[in-house]
């Protein structure tokens, strides 16, 4: 194994085309409406999905929903105040023509918050429940599932009525985050469990049981984004910082300085799903399913070779993206040498997870390479030359390397880093690889 011999490559050394990948990169919307295009306050992008769900994006479930702005308005803001004696009056004030928020404080008062339409918002909300009022449906996400069948068995953690996001209809756009969303019967129901209380100016406000966590990152989502801090979000749309477990009684402390404003890249936490918000303008930096394709293309034309075989290469199409492929390159997990698949260092005492590397002889996992191919989670339009691991998606260096500094929230009281094209749990040292490939031998 005398590896100086051998041509190595490491993908950043392709001459890529740098003026022909510079003309894919402007946004889907420019290229199929050019002038009347309607305006686009931004998109959702749910982590663990690389494109589309597995079934296949159908309706209102899919991996990534767009907010447009709506023909006519329908936001709401908060106007009349009534405390009621009895769950009964209370009933009877939350009209179902009314938007309201009921707030429970025993079974002797409730107080009831009336919504008035707002003429200069647009309102979209997100939970897990199908009925009309939720605009994105959204189910607890398994890390790495491959089929909806995955996903059923699992008691969800989503609320049916999760949040809202209100868009201002008026230039910069501006969309705001609140935690709950109206039913059926336009209403939000605060039980005498959920942790609520009176603010300073005399009206209510509230948390659901298990929260709405937002993080925004610094620097926006550029190349130079770092993670920010996660808070949570009220009914109301104010901050705090976490409480000690996911559905406490007790509310964080409240973080006088910070709104809930989103801005390009924040995350958006459901307790069993997170939602990255990408806005338009971001959205217009961000290199589109074209470049990836281009960036694959390129790969695949400098014809890295697999150094035992010897055989050609070939990333599979990004319609083929969960179907293990002959020509597949492989990837020694602790070195980062790209080969195919082949039965070379396989030892039986290692129950099949561990491999010998035939380059260096460093012994560790043994895995597929996959594009990544949501463009939405990139940071920079670099070529794919890292992998996460444990998973095998592969990006560019300084999208593997935000992803794996952001603490994800899993279960009710704890964080980790994990892939956003699988949701896989990352590994390792740093969570990711530099891949070497091994360049034609003629």
């Amino acid at each position: 194994n005398n590896e100086k011999s051998v041509p190595q490559l490491l993908i950043r050394d392709l001459k890529f085309e740098k003026k022909s990948l510079a003309k894919l990169m402007f946004s889907p919307d420019q290229e199929n409406h050019p002038s009347k295009a309607p305006v686009k306050y931004g998109e959702l992008i749910v982590l663990g999905y690389n494109g589309s769900l597995p079934n296949g994006d159908r309706g209102r479930r899919k991996s990534r929903f767009a907010l447009f702005k709506r023909p006519k308005p329908n936001g709401v803001k908060p106007s009349t105040v009534h405390i009621a004696c009895t769950p009964q009056a209370a009933k009877a004030i939350s009209n179902k023509d009314q938007h309201s928020i009921s707030y429970t404080l025993s079974r002797a008062q409730t107080v009831v918050v009336e919504y008035t339409h707002d003429s200069n918002t647009d309102m979209f909300q997100i939970g897990r429940s199908t009925e009309s009022p939720i605009d994105f449906v959204v189910t607890d996400t398994v890390p790495g599932s491959q089929s909806n069948s995955d996903t059923q068995s699992v008691q969800s953690t989503i609320s049916r009525f999760a949040c809202r996001i209100i868009c201002e209809r008026n230039p910069p756009f501006t969309a705001r985050i609140y935690a709950a969303g109206f039913d059926s019967s336009k209403n939000i129901f605060l039980g005498e469990k959920a942790a609520k209380w009176k603010t300073s100016d005399g009206q209510m406000d509230g948390l659901t049981t298990n929260g709405v966590l937002v993080m925004h990152p610094r620097n926006g989502f550029t190349e130079d984004s770092k993670p920010g801090v996660w808070r949570e979000i009220s009914v109301c749309g104010n901050v705090f910082s976490l409480r000690e477990t996911r559905s406490a009684q007790q509310r964080g402390k409240m973080v006088e300085n910070e709104t809930n404003q989103l801005q390009d890249g924040s995350l958006i936490d459901l307790c069993g799903a997170t939602l990255l918000w990408r806005t338009a303008e971001g959205l217009s930096r961000t290199p589109t399913v074209k470049h990836l394709e281009a960036l694959r293309q390129e790969i695949n034309a400098a014809r890295p070779q697999c150094p035992v075989g010897f055989n050609t290469l070939a990333f599979p199409s990004m319609k083929r993206k969960d179907v293990v492929d002959e020509k597949q390159p492989w990837v020694y997990l602790n070195c980062g040498h790209v080969h195919g698949y082949h039965n070379w260092g396989n030892k039986e005492e290692r129950d099949g997870k561990d491999r010998e590397c035939p380059m260096c002889r460093s012994v560790g996992p043994y895995v597929p390479l996959w594009l990544g191919c949501e463009a939405g989670f990139y940071v920079d339009a670099g070529p794919p030359t890292h992998a996460f691991s444990p998973c095998g998606h592969v990006c560019s260096e300084k999208t593997t390397a935000y992803w794996s500094q952001i603490p994800l929230p899993h279960g009710t009281h704890t964080f980790h880093a994990a892939c956003p094209f699988c949701a896989h749990q990352l590994a390792g040292e740093q969570g990711y690889i530099r891949l070497i490939f091994q360049g034609p031998l003629d």
